[in-house]
């Protein structure tokens, strides 16, 4: 499968400008040519994160916190009220028929859709604050979409040291350092120079799944992962996710994966029509639904 020619914008960075085939680059970094210099190629990896200059959050502060969230897409409200908390480290999976909300809550939190009104806090900061430096909050964040979105144009490394060296403003050595680590946590360290067309879609998959975790985030998005893979390539991303999980990473997770929400996830969120209509313990949950609503689903699912 081929990756699509129009990729979603990479998280944390602006959009380009109407017209401009170039990924912008990132307000939150020091203007920088796009191509390095000799000296920028042979610089030493430095030793704080690029974020480093990022106040991160006292103990006990959620990572996520959502208050009466809505969003409207004219007159239809597809958002409707959503109160949502995600501690530290918490995997949260949320599930429901299609046009349920879930991917426009998801893009929400990283303001790839912005809210009609309400309060998104991530670890303390309410990014819909006009007076937030947005862009620098959203490099915390790494998203994984249904489809992709690589750069068909580069090859996996390129993929992967772009966003670093725009947004976090990184040499290209240790772009390419970081780049390279990623990919052999995803499995894919064979796969450095080659392109996306040459890939299966579990391994693009992979591939920008690593691409996310080379910004060093907090957190995690996921927006059905899984759902452009052939069945056969599911599991080799599941296995990723999963050992993402296992390391503490703050994660949510839209899916259909119900055997992946049961062994995974620490709370599964059912949604419908725009609201939150139970969450709890996923066992529990998908065992013993309490909401006649959440039964109908789990029984055409299970």
């Amino acid at each position: 499968m081929s990756a699509p020619s129009t990729p979603e914008p990479i998280p944390g960075t602006p959009l380009p400008a109407p017209g401009s085939t170039d990924p912008a680059p990132s307000a939150a970094r020091p203007s920088t040519p796009a191509s390095s210099t000799p000296a920028e190629q042979t610089a030493p990896a430095a030793t704080q994160p690029a974020t480093s200059g990022i106040a991160h959050p006292a103990a006990g502060v959620a990572a996520i916190d959502i208050t009466d969230l809505h969003k409207s897409f004219g007159d239809n409200e597809v958002l409707k009220g959503i109160n949502l908390t995600v501690r530290p480290g918490e995997v949260v999976c949320i599930v429901g028929p299609s046009g349920s909300g879930k991917s426009t809550l998801l893009r929400s939190v990283n303001l790839l859709e912005e809210p009609t009104s309400g309060s998104i806090r991530i670890e303390g900061v309410d990014i819909l604050d006009p007076e937030v430096e947005v862009d620098r909050i959203r490099t915390r964040i790494g998203m994984v979409f249904q489809q992709f979105n690589l750069f068909p144009h580069m090859s996996v490394l390129g993929n992967l040291t772009l966003a670093q060296r725009r947004v976090l403003g990184r040499s290209r050595t240790e772009a390419e350092q970081v780049a390279r680590q990623q990919l052999d946590r995803v499995g894919l360290s064979d796969k450095v120079e080659a392109y996306p067309a040459h890939l299966s879609g579990g391994q693009q998959q992979r591939v920008a799944i690593a691409r996310a975790l080379a910004m060093n985030p907090d957190m995690m998005l996921f927006d059905e992962p899984t759902s452009a893979l052939d069945p056969e390539l599911v599991g080799e991303v599941l296995d990723v996710m999963q050992r993402l999980a296992s390391t503490g990473m703050t994660m949510m997770v839209v899916t259909h994966e119900m055997g992946f929400a049961r062994e995974v996830g620490d709370r599964l969120i059912f949604m419908d029509a725009g609201v939150i209509v139970e969450e709890g313990e996923p066992r529990e949950v998908l065992s013993n639904p309490r909401h006649t609503r959440t039964q109908a689903f789990l029984s055409k699912v299970l």
